[in-house]
């Protein structure tokens, strides 16, 4: 039996951390974040290559 509660509550965290992480990619696109986060890789990229 204690391994079923195991189990059970396992499940109830792993579906707890898929749907904040879920919730924060929402409200990330809704302010547009990806739009600097992609200006931060080309960034780091360009430097990389020395042409930045």
């Amino acid at each position: 039996m204690q391994r079923d509660k195991e189990k059970t509550d396992f499940k109830a965290v792993r579906y707890g951390v898929f749907v904040i992480s879920v919730l924060f990619i929402g409200i990330g696109i809704v302010n547009q974040e990806y739009w600097e986060v992609l200006q931060k890789a080309v960034r780091i990229c360009l430097e990389c290559i020395g042409i930045g």
